[in-house]
């Protein structure tokens, strides 16, 4: 690390320019040649969160950035180093949320020699990123890094790569020559054509069967007060998983538990912020009866990406704005008009079949059955947790019973494997989540198997002083495990199956709280104790190997 009166080293300048842009946290491994940019980080006053994988840090880094609305920053090393957080780039990237990735590569001098961990990285980088390039002289790192962090924030989050030689890291420039760039206001939020809006009006005014639909995209733009002046005329909405929240899922317009449907029988559909993808079959004819984008449906789209308007749907208005300014004007529109639909009967049909869905849980939530029935589970974690807790949930079985019995109220509070489905990421989301919200709640209920995929990172929750309280939804498997013999042959090896590992055990390892759950009635005893410990807990509880949310038809994520 290069001594003060001896000039500036390319490290030095990287944390300056972090520092001179708001960035207050990051996250990384220790790896050569990039380790001294994480000491030049702390001598600058920024937090340095060193973890125990490149993946989980980068999955760290990006739920930082998600929840604070600043880039997440995640320091690698070279080859190997790079390579491992492609993985978290890559669901960075595909879920919109912010994410600078800085990463070492061999010194320019041994390029094309076999130098050590030499690789191509800016080439492996690019397929998942919104920009990837490498800095080319020391001078240049604070434009690079200022670059970088406004590619990532901007327009569309996602993901960035900016690569260093490693000679760039290690050179010096005189003190006097150094210039930082000043972090720059946010641009304006990009205003929605007038007419488009008028147009968009004249739809759910008309319409006998309105819906409203919410993605991630809203809940980024804060745009909960819009929204809910919005369906507060009497428009009902379904959320997307990230979504959530946005509007208060305790709003008496929410019909997400009757969310198939409000989808099948909707004559008009207004998307806000959210992707015609997968996640609502878009692709797969669901969207009433004359089928996609049909003559019994009309679709229109709010998104600050204008080629989301091109996907499984005909978009029949499309708006390329902010969702918070879009909605806002919209609503103003739509000021003293009234609906179609207030006289069709259609709020209170979704409503009632909410109702009926949500009472059809009631049996299995109330079950004292063991092993402990998964919607007994989340019950119980649902009635354990402050209304404004963050919730982290990962896991196939985990995340479709999660789904329909855990409700969220605030926005960017609820954290999954979003786009990707990736799973893995609860637990490094989990951690993120508790250092942007220290004062906070932070639960993680997360499957054995997803659990699995990431635990190492309890070592660095400890280290931290992040105290996050992890319930492992213990099945024993991955997913339904057990109901592999009625999807395949009976003879066939149990692949799905996992060992019902005392996964509690791990806590007592770093000096946290563990506990064993066997029976339903310990469940909430548990939580209380593991939020009143002060530290890092794993709640162990043992569950149906058949995955009980089999019953119903579920989109998980």
């Amino acid at each position: 690390m290069t001594e003060a009166g001896s000039g500036i080293s390319g490290a030095q300048l990287t944390a300056k320019q972090l520092r001179a842009e708001g960035i207050d946290c990051i996250f990384g491994i220790p790896a050569a040649p990039t380790s001294d940019i994480l000491v030049a980080a702390l001598r600058e006053g920024i937090r340095v969160v060193g973890c125990r994988h490149e993946e989980q840090a980068g999955f760290m880094a990006q739920a930082y950035g998600y929840i604070t609305k600043k880039p997440g920053v995640l320091v690698v090393g070279s080859g190997p180093g790079m390579t491992n957080a492609i993985t978290s780039m890559h669901v960075a990237q595909e879920s919109c949320w912010p994410l600078v990735t800085l990463g070492g590569s061999v010194n320019a001098v041994w390029r094309g020699l076999g130098g050590f961990q030499e690789a191509d990285q800016v080439a492996a980088a690019k397929p998942v990123c919104k920009w990837a390039v490498q800095a080319d002289s020391v001078p240049r790192i604070p434009e690079y890094v200022h670059l970088a962090l406004g590619k990532a924030l901007s327009g569309r989050p996602g993901a960035v790569y900016l690569d260093f030689p490693g000679q760039l890291i290690h050179d010096t420039i005189p003190e006097e020559s150094v210039r930082l760039r000043a972090a720059q206001p946010e641009p304006r939020r990009p205003y929605p054509d007038p007419e488009a809006i008028r147009q968009i009006a004249d739809m759910l005014a008309t319409a006998q069967r309105p819906l409203v639909l919410i993605g991630k995209g809203a809940a980024w733009s804060d745009a909960s007060q819009p929204l809910c002046r919005l369906v507060s005329l009497g428009l009902p909405f379904v959320a997307s998983p990230l979504g959530r929240g946005t509007i208060p899922d305790d709003d008496p317009r929410c019909v997400g538990a009757a969310r198939s449907s409000a989808l099948k029988r909707a004559d008009a559909i207004l998307m806000i912020g959210g992707r015609f993808n997968w996640m609502f079959l878009a692709s797969q004819g669901y969207f009433a009866v004359g089928g996609v984008g049909g003559p019994d449906v009309r679709i229109a789209q709010i998104d600050v990406e204008p080629e989301e308007m091109y996907s499984g749907v005909t978009v029949d208005i499309g708006v390329t704005a902010d969702a918070a300014v879009a909605t806002d004007a919209l609503c103003d529109t739509l000021s003293g008009r009234s609906l179609r639909s207030a006289a069709t009967g259609w709020l209170e049909e979704l409503r009632a079949e909410v109702i009926r869905n949500q009472a059809s849980l009631k049996e299995q939530m109330d079950s004292d059955s063991t092993p402990i029935n998964h919607f007994r589970l989340w019950r119980d974690v649902r009635d354990s947790l402050d209304r404004d807790a963050t919730v982290v949930v990962d896991g196939e079985t985990n995340l479709g019973v999660g789904r329909m019995v855990m409700p969220s109220y605030y926005p960017r509070h609820r954290l999954n494997p979003g786009t990707t489905s990736c799973i893995g990421v609860g637990v490094p989301f989990a951690v993120a989540a508790k250092i942007a919200r220290p004062d906070k709640q932070v639960v993680a209920v997360l499957g054995d198997y997803a659990f699995g995929t990431s635990f190492t990172e309890i070592e660095t929750a400890a280290r931290n002083g992040v105290n996050v309280v992890f319930v492992v939804n213990n099945n024993s498997g991955i997913g339904g495990h057990h109901s592999q013999k009625t999807r395949f042959r009976p003879e066939d090896p149990m692949v799905y199956a996992l060992l019902p590992a005392r996964y509690e055990k791990m806590a007592e390892m770093v000096g946290g709280y563990g506990e064993l759950v066997e029976n339903p009635a310990q469940i909430k005893p548990a939580l209380q104790r593991a939020f009143a410990a002060g530290t890092v807990a794993i709640i162990n509880v043992m569950t149906d190997p058949l995955g009980t949310y089999r019953r119903h038809t579920v989109i998980v994520f």
